[in-house]
Protein backbone atom coordinates (compact mmCIF):
# COMPACT_ATOMS: atom_id res chain seq x y z
CA UNK A 1 0.00 0.00 0.00
CA UNK A 2 1.42 3.47 -0.98
CA UNK A 3 1.89 5.38 2.21
CA UNK A 4 -0.46 8.55 2.22
CA UNK A 5 0.32 11.93 2.13
CA UNK A 6 0.42 13.84 5.47
CA UNK A 7 -0.90 17.38 5.69
CA UNK A 8 2.40 19.21 5.81
CA UNK A 9 0.45 22.46 7.36
CA UNK A 10 -0.50 20.84 10.05
CA UNK A 11 1.19 20.00 12.82
CA UNK A 12 0.32 17.10 14.51
CA UNK A 13 -0.49 17.66 18.67
CA UNK A 14 -2.12 15.77 21.04
CA UNK A 15 -5.14 17.22 22.40
CA UNK A 16 -6.14 14.59 24.86
CA UNK A 17 -5.68 16.82 27.87
CA UNK A 18 -8.32 19.38 26.51
CA UNK A 19 -11.95 19.17 26.68
CA UNK A 20 -12.39 17.49 23.48
CA UNK A 21 -11.56 14.29 25.54
CA UNK A 22 -13.82 14.99 28.30
CA UNK A 23 -17.29 13.07 28.28
CA UNK A 24 -20.79 14.73 27.58
CA UNK A 25 -24.07 13.55 27.65
CA UNK A 26 -26.64 14.66 25.07
CA UNK A 27 -29.90 13.96 25.79
CA UNK A 28 -29.95 10.08 26.50
CA UNK A 29 -26.37 9.68 24.32
CA UNK A 30 -23.42 9.17 26.84
CA UNK A 31 -20.14 10.50 24.38
CA UNK A 32 -16.33 9.32 25.48
CA UNK A 33 -14.86 12.33 23.63
CA UNK A 34 -16.26 16.16 21.87
CA UNK A 35 -14.86 15.10 18.78
CA UNK A 36 -17.96 14.57 15.91
CA UNK A 37 -18.25 13.20 12.38
CA UNK A 38 -20.24 16.36 10.46
CA UNK A 39 -22.95 15.23 8.35
CA UNK A 40 -20.69 15.14 4.41
CA UNK A 41 -22.89 14.89 1.45
CA UNK A 42 -20.92 12.37 -0.50
CA UNK A 43 -23.30 11.12 -2.98
CA UNK A 44 -23.06 7.71 -3.22
CA UNK A 45 -26.49 6.47 -2.94
CA UNK A 46 -28.53 4.71 -5.56
CA UNK A 47 -29.46 7.70 -8.04
CA UNK A 48 -32.83 5.97 -8.66
CA UNK A 49 -33.81 4.47 -5.81
CA UNK A 50 -31.94 6.64 -3.25
CA UNK A 51 -30.47 4.10 -1.20
CA UNK A 52 -27.34 4.06 0.12
CA UNK A 53 -25.06 1.27 -1.19
CA UNK A 54 -24.81 -0.80 1.95
CA UNK A 55 -21.69 -2.52 2.12
CA UNK A 56 -19.64 0.81 1.05
CA UNK A 57 -21.39 2.92 3.23
CA UNK A 58 -21.35 0.54 5.93
CA UNK A 59 -17.55 0.46 6.09
CA UNK A 60 -17.50 4.06 5.21
CA UNK A 61 -19.63 4.44 8.65
CA UNK A 62 -18.01 1.84 10.36
CA UNK A 63 -14.69 2.96 9.87
CA UNK A 64 -15.39 6.72 11.27
CA UNK A 65 -17.42 5.12 14.83
CA UNK A 66 -14.62 2.82 15.63
CA UNK A 67 -14.11 4.57 18.63
CA UNK A 68 -16.83 3.46 21.37
CA UNK A 69 -19.19 6.48 22.75
CA UNK A 70 -18.50 8.39 19.31
CA UNK A 71 -21.15 10.43 17.65
CA UNK A 72 -21.59 10.63 13.70
CA UNK A 73 -24.22 13.01 12.22
CA UNK A 74 -24.83 11.31 8.58
CA UNK A 75 -25.27 13.15 5.69
CA UNK A 76 -28.17 15.28 4.88
CA UNK A 77 -30.76 12.75 3.51
CA UNK A 78 -33.94 14.00 1.96
CA UNK A 79 -37.25 13.86 3.47
CA UNK A 80 -39.10 13.04 0.63
CA UNK A 81 -38.99 11.95 -3.12
CA UNK A 82 -40.33 16.15 -3.82
CA UNK A 83 -37.66 17.53 -1.47
CA UNK A 84 -34.82 16.31 -3.86
CA UNK A 85 -33.83 17.68 -7.45
CA UNK A 86 -30.22 17.79 -6.80
CA UNK A 87 -27.24 16.09 -8.58
CA UNK A 88 -27.54 12.29 -8.85
CA UNK A 89 -26.09 10.41 -5.15
CA UNK A 90 -28.42 11.93 -2.40
CA UNK A 91 -30.24 9.22 0.21
CA UNK A 92 -33.71 9.61 1.03
CA UNK A 93 -35.94 8.25 3.97
CA UNK A 94 -39.06 8.20 2.82
CA UNK A 95 -39.78 4.67 2.24
CA UNK A 96 -39.33 1.00 3.64
CA UNK A 97 -36.29 0.18 1.26
CA UNK A 98 -34.69 2.98 2.40
CA UNK A 99 -35.47 2.39 5.95
CA UNK A 100 -33.47 -1.01 5.36
CA UNK A 101 -30.49 0.23 3.78
CA UNK A 102 -30.51 3.21 6.49
CA UNK A 103 -30.89 0.15 9.98
CA UNK A 104 -27.92 -1.82 8.68
CA UNK A 105 -25.91 1.46 8.35
CA UNK A 106 -26.78 2.63 11.80
CA UNK A 107 -26.52 -1.25 13.13
CA UNK A 108 -22.74 -0.72 12.26
CA UNK A 109 -22.24 2.08 13.68
CA UNK A 110 -23.84 0.65 16.88
CA UNK A 111 -21.97 -2.30 16.94
CA UNK A 112 -18.71 0.04 17.59
CA UNK A 113 -20.33 1.47 20.81
CA UNK A 114 -21.14 4.53 19.31
CA UNK A 115 -23.69 7.18 18.21
CA UNK A 116 -25.73 8.41 14.69
CA UNK A 117 -28.01 11.20 14.51
CA UNK A 118 -29.82 11.44 10.89
CA UNK A 119 -29.86 15.13 9.42
CA UNK A 120 -32.85 16.11 7.18
CA UNK A 121 -33.57 18.30 4.68
CA UNK A 122 -35.37 19.95 1.22
CA UNK A 123 -33.63 21.93 -1.17
CA UNK A 124 -35.68 24.64 -1.52
CA UNK A 125 -34.59 26.86 -4.41
CA UNK A 126 -31.37 25.52 -4.93
CA UNK A 127 -32.80 22.41 -6.38
CA UNK A 128 -30.86 22.19 -10.10
CA UNK A 129 -34.31 22.92 -12.58
CA UNK A 130 -32.72 20.12 -15.01
CA UNK A 131 -33.05 17.25 -12.04
CA UNK A 132 -36.35 18.77 -10.69
CA UNK A 133 -38.06 18.37 -14.60
CA UNK A 134 -35.80 14.84 -14.17
CA UNK A 135 -37.46 13.82 -11.51
CA UNK A 136 -40.79 15.03 -12.35
CA UNK A 137 -41.22 17.42 -9.18
CA UNK A 138 -41.58 21.05 -7.94
CA UNK A 139 -39.21 23.53 -7.91
CA UNK A 140 -40.60 24.75 -4.45
CA UNK A 141 -38.91 27.73 -2.16
CA UNK A 142 -40.82 29.93 0.60
CA UNK A 143 -41.49 32.52 -2.16
CA UNK A 144 -41.76 32.38 -6.03
CA UNK A 145 -39.08 33.98 -8.66
CA UNK A 146 -36.03 34.62 -6.04
CA UNK A 147 -33.57 32.35 -7.67
CA UNK A 148 -30.18 32.03 -6.23
CA UNK A 149 -27.35 33.93 -8.63
CA UNK A 150 -24.09 33.80 -6.98
CA UNK A 151 -23.01 32.62 -9.95
CA UNK A 152 -22.44 28.95 -9.28
CA UNK A 153 -25.00 27.67 -11.76
CA UNK A 154 -27.32 29.53 -14.00
CA UNK A 155 -30.93 28.23 -12.16
CA UNK A 156 -33.55 31.19 -13.71
CA UNK A 157 -32.32 30.82 -16.73
CA UNK A 158 -32.03 26.97 -16.42
CA UNK A 159 -35.72 26.97 -14.71
CA UNK A 160 -37.12 28.56 -17.69
CA UNK A 161 -35.23 26.57 -20.35
CA UNK A 162 -36.77 23.12 -18.61
CA UNK A 163 -40.10 24.81 -17.99
CA UNK A 164 -39.98 24.36 -13.84
CA UNK A 165 -40.45 28.36 -12.29
CA UNK A 166 -39.41 28.45 -8.83
CA UNK A 167 -42.95 28.35 -6.82
CA UNK A 168 -44.40 29.30 -3.54
CA UNK A 169 -45.19 27.06 -1.50
CA UNK A 170 -48.72 27.62 -0.08
CA UNK A 171 -49.89 27.64 3.46
CA UNK A 172 -52.01 24.45 3.49
CA UNK A 173 -48.74 22.72 1.40
CA UNK A 174 -46.24 24.15 4.31
CA UNK A 175 -48.34 21.92 6.90
CA UNK A 176 -47.98 19.24 4.72
CA UNK A 177 -44.13 19.18 4.54
CA UNK A 178 -44.22 19.50 8.43
CA UNK A 179 -46.24 16.27 8.70
CA UNK A 180 -44.19 14.60 5.55
CA UNK A 181 -40.91 15.79 7.68
CA UNK A 182 -41.95 14.32 10.66
CA UNK A 183 -42.99 11.40 9.15
CA UNK A 184 -39.45 10.73 8.13
CA UNK A 185 -38.17 11.84 11.65
CA UNK A 186 -40.30 8.75 12.71
CA UNK A 187 -38.90 6.85 9.99
CA UNK A 188 -35.03 7.45 11.47
CA UNK A 189 -35.41 6.06 14.68
CA UNK A 190 -37.92 3.08 13.47
CA UNK A 191 -34.13 2.57 11.57
CA UNK A 192 -32.39 2.93 14.52
CA UNK A 193 -30.87 6.40 14.30
CA UNK A 194 -30.10 7.71 18.04
CA UNK A 195 -31.56 10.88 17.38
CA UNK A 196 -32.50 13.27 14.21
CA UNK A 197 -31.45 16.71 13.10
CA UNK A 198 -33.89 19.61 11.41
CA UNK A 199 -31.24 21.45 8.74
CA UNK A 200 -31.68 24.79 8.55
CA UNK A 201 -28.05 25.73 7.52
CA UNK A 202 -26.16 26.26 4.08
CA UNK A 203 -29.28 27.70 2.41
CA UNK A 204 -31.20 25.13 1.61
CA UNK A 205 -35.30 25.35 2.41
CA UNK A 206 -35.24 26.01 6.09
CA UNK A 207 -32.60 28.53 5.95
CA UNK A 208 -34.73 30.27 3.10
CA UNK A 209 -37.97 30.61 5.62
CA UNK A 210 -35.67 32.06 7.88
CA UNK A 211 -33.97 34.58 5.72
CA UNK A 212 -36.18 37.97 5.11
CA UNK A 213 -34.01 37.58 1.28
CA UNK A 214 -35.62 35.18 0.43
CA UNK A 215 -39.08 35.07 2.54
CA UNK A 216 -41.42 37.31 1.81
CA UNK A 217 -44.45 36.06 2.40
CA UNK A 218 -47.13 37.29 3.99
CA UNK A 219 -49.16 34.91 5.21
CA UNK A 220 -48.23 33.24 8.75
CA UNK A 221 -44.87 32.20 7.34
CA UNK A 222 -43.37 35.31 6.47
CA UNK A 223 -43.34 38.84 7.93
CA UNK A 224 -41.84 38.85 11.23
CA UNK A 225 -39.53 37.00 13.13
CA UNK A 226 -42.10 35.14 14.35
CA UNK A 227 -43.51 34.30 11.60
CA UNK A 228 -40.39 33.05 9.29
CA UNK A 229 -39.03 30.68 12.46
CA UNK A 230 -42.78 29.45 12.64
CA UNK A 231 -41.62 26.25 10.08
CA UNK A 232 -38.57 25.40 11.85
CA UNK A 233 -40.39 25.34 15.76
CA UNK A 234 -43.53 23.61 14.11
CA UNK A 235 -40.84 20.19 13.06
CA UNK A 236 -38.97 20.87 16.40
CA UNK A 237 -42.18 20.87 18.24
CA UNK A 238 -43.52 17.70 16.22
CA UNK A 239 -40.91 16.45 16.25
CA UNK A 240 -40.46 16.15 19.58
CA UNK A 241 -44.11 15.03 20.18
CA UNK A 242 -43.63 12.08 18.05
CA UNK A 243 -39.96 10.79 18.91
CA UNK A 244 -39.21 12.96 22.11
CA UNK A 245 -37.54 16.48 22.43
CA UNK A 246 -33.98 14.48 23.43
CA UNK A 247 -33.71 12.96 20.12
CA UNK A 248 -34.17 16.20 18.12
CA UNK A 249 -31.36 18.85 17.02
CA UNK A 250 -31.39 21.86 14.52
CA UNK A 251 -28.23 23.12 12.34
CA UNK A 252 -27.77 26.35 11.76
CA UNK A 253 -25.45 28.75 10.06
CA UNK A 254 -26.38 32.24 10.91
CA UNK A 255 -23.03 33.97 8.76
CA UNK A 256 -23.11 32.01 5.92
CA UNK A 257 -23.40 33.41 2.42
CA UNK A 258 -23.38 30.00 0.61
CA UNK A 259 -26.64 29.80 -1.57
CA UNK A 260 -26.77 33.43 -2.58
CA UNK A 261 -27.55 34.50 0.96
CA UNK A 262 -25.88 37.50 2.75
CA UNK A 263 -25.28 35.95 6.74
CA UNK A 264 -24.84 38.12 9.80
CA UNK A 265 -21.66 39.72 8.61
CA UNK A 266 -23.77 40.98 5.48
CA UNK A 267 -27.36 42.03 6.72
CA UNK A 268 -26.88 42.41 10.79
CA UNK A 269 -30.72 42.42 10.64
CA UNK A 270 -30.30 38.73 10.78
CA UNK A 271 -28.29 38.53 14.03
CA UNK A 272 -32.24 39.02 15.62
CA UNK A 273 -33.81 36.36 13.45
CA UNK A 274 -31.24 33.73 15.07
CA UNK A 275 -31.40 35.42 19.16
CA UNK A 276 -35.44 34.66 18.49
CA UNK A 277 -35.32 31.08 16.96
CA UNK A 278 -32.32 30.03 19.28
CA UNK A 279 -34.96 32.22 22.49
CA UNK A 280 -37.29 30.04 21.64
CA UNK A 281 -35.49 26.58 21.81
CA UNK A 282 -34.23 27.88 25.26
CA UNK A 283 -37.87 28.64 25.74
CA UNK A 284 -38.66 25.14 25.27
CA UNK A 285 -35.69 23.85 27.33
CA UNK A 286 -36.93 25.67 30.54
CA UNK A 287 -39.92 24.05 29.95
CA UNK A 288 -38.43 20.58 30.37
CA UNK A 289 -38.62 19.53 26.47
CA UNK A 290 -34.80 20.66 25.51
CA UNK A 291 -33.28 19.42 22.58
CA UNK A 292 -30.73 17.43 22.06
CA UNK A 293 -28.69 19.91 20.69
CA UNK A 294 -27.78 23.13 18.46
CA UNK A 295 -25.14 22.25 15.78
CA UNK A 296 -23.22 26.03 14.34
CA UNK A 297 -21.50 26.21 11.51
CA UNK A 298 -18.82 28.64 12.28
CA UNK A 299 -18.63 31.91 10.02
CA UNK A 300 -15.02 30.97 8.37
CA UNK A 301 -16.93 28.48 6.94
CA UNK A 302 -19.29 29.06 4.10
CA UNK A 303 -21.27 26.00 2.41
CA UNK A 304 -17.97 24.06 1.02
CA UNK A 305 -15.75 26.59 1.35
CA UNK A 306 -13.93 28.80 3.90
CA UNK A 307 -14.60 32.49 4.32
CA UNK A 308 -11.17 34.18 3.48
CA UNK A 309 -13.37 37.50 4.38
CA UNK A 310 -13.64 36.49 7.90
CA UNK A 311 -11.30 38.46 10.78
CA UNK A 312 -12.31 36.08 13.86
CA UNK A 313 -9.75 38.19 15.99
CA UNK A 314 -12.38 41.09 14.94
CA UNK A 315 -15.48 39.63 14.69
CA UNK A 316 -18.14 37.95 17.35
CA UNK A 317 -18.74 34.92 15.36
CA UNK A 318 -21.74 31.68 17.28
CA UNK A 319 -20.44 33.49 20.96
CA UNK A 320 -24.06 34.95 20.93
CA UNK A 321 -25.41 31.94 20.96
CA UNK A 322 -24.26 30.89 23.88
CA UNK A 323 -25.95 33.69 26.00
CA UNK A 324 -29.20 32.31 25.37
CA UNK A 325 -29.44 28.86 24.84
CA UNK A 326 -27.95 26.97 27.97
CA UNK A 327 -27.81 23.65 26.42
CA UNK A 328 -24.97 21.48 24.19
CA UNK A 329 -23.67 23.63 21.30
CA UNK A 330 -21.90 21.78 18.55
CA UNK A 331 -19.47 23.80 16.46
CA UNK A 332 -18.09 23.34 12.83
CA UNK A 333 -16.07 25.10 10.43
CA UNK A 334 -12.01 24.66 9.87
CA UNK A 335 -11.16 23.84 12.92
CA UNK A 336 -8.81 21.23 11.80
CA UNK A 337 -6.33 23.82 9.54
CA UNK A 338 -6.71 25.68 13.25
CA UNK A 339 -5.99 23.56 16.43
CA UNK A 340 -5.63 26.77 18.08
CA UNK A 341 -8.99 27.96 17.77
CA UNK A 342 -10.08 24.26 18.22
CA UNK A 343 -8.35 24.27 21.64
CA UNK A 344 -9.83 27.32 22.65
CA UNK A 345 -13.53 26.82 21.85
CA UNK A 346 -13.38 23.30 22.76
CA UNK A 347 -11.93 24.36 26.49
CA UNK A 348 -13.75 28.00 27.07
CA UNK A 349 -17.04 26.36 27.23
CA UNK A 350 -17.82 23.15 29.03
CA UNK A 351 -21.35 22.44 26.54
CA UNK A 352 -19.08 22.69 23.34
CA UNK A 353 -18.44 19.94 21.12
CA UNK A 354 -16.50 19.99 17.65
CA UNK A 355 -17.39 18.83 14.46
CA UNK A 356 -14.86 17.77 11.65
CA UNK A 357 -15.63 17.05 8.02
CA UNK A 358 -12.79 17.12 5.10
CA UNK A 359 -10.17 15.96 7.66
CA UNK A 360 -12.36 12.79 8.98
CA UNK A 361 -13.09 12.13 5.12
CA UNK A 362 -9.01 11.42 4.52
CA UNK A 363 -8.50 10.25 8.40
CA UNK A 364 -10.92 7.99 9.60
CA UNK A 365 -9.55 7.10 12.60
CA UNK A 366 -8.74 10.89 13.35
CA UNK A 367 -10.31 10.29 17.05
CA UNK A 368 -7.49 8.55 17.85
CA UNK A 369 -4.79 10.75 15.90
CA UNK A 370 -5.72 13.61 17.34
CA UNK A 371 -5.35 11.82 20.86
CA UNK A 372 -2.18 10.77 19.71
CA UNK A 373 -1.09 13.49 18.26
CA UNK A 374 -0.61 11.49 14.74
CA UNK A 375 -0.18 13.28 11.59
CA UNK A 376 -3.07 13.50 9.39
CA UNK A 377 -3.39 12.59 6.38
CA UNK A 378 -4.24 15.15 3.29
CA UNK A 379 -7.81 14.85 1.71
CA UNK A 380 -8.62 14.82 -1.87
CA UNK A 381 -11.41 17.12 -2.79
CA UNK A 382 -11.83 15.81 -6.02
CA UNK A 383 -13.47 12.07 -4.92
CA UNK A 384 -15.67 14.14 -2.28
CA UNK A 385 -18.78 13.42 -4.59
CA UNK A 386 -17.53 11.40 -7.25
CA UNK A 387 -18.67 8.13 -6.70
CA UNK A 388 -17.68 4.64 -5.82
CA UNK A 389 -15.16 3.99 -3.03
CA UNK A 390 -12.19 6.00 -4.14
CA UNK A 391 -11.67 8.77 -1.83
CA UNK A 392 -14.52 7.27 0.07
CA UNK A 393 -13.65 4.13 2.31
CA UNK A 394 -10.17 3.24 1.12
CA UNK A 395 -8.11 6.12 3.52
CA UNK A 396 -6.46 3.91 5.84
CA UNK A 397 -5.74 4.53 9.73
CA UNK A 398 -2.13 5.62 10.80
CA UNK A 399 0.35 2.90 11.36
CA UNK A 400 3.06 4.05 13.38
Amino acid sequence: MTRPEFDDKIKPVSLKDTNLFKPIKLGNLKLQHRLVLAPLTRLRADPVKFVQPIELSSEYYDQRSKTPGSLVIAEATLYSHSAGGYFDGKPGIWNQEQIESWSKLFDKIHSNGSFVVQQLFHLGRQAIPDKVSEQGIIYRAPTSGIYPNDGSYPFEEKAKEFNTPLTEFTTEEVEEEVKTFIQSGINSIKAGADGVQVHAANGYLLNQFLDHLTNKRTDKYGGSLENRSRFILKLVDGLSESIGAEKVSVRFSPWSQYGDLKGIQKDPELLAQYAHIVGELEKRRLDGKGIQFIDLIEPRVNGIDVNEDYDSTNSQGNEFIYDIWKGPIIRAGNYIQEIERLQRDVNHNDRTLIAVGRHFVSNPDLVERLKKGYPLTKYDRSTFYSGGEKGYADYPNYTV
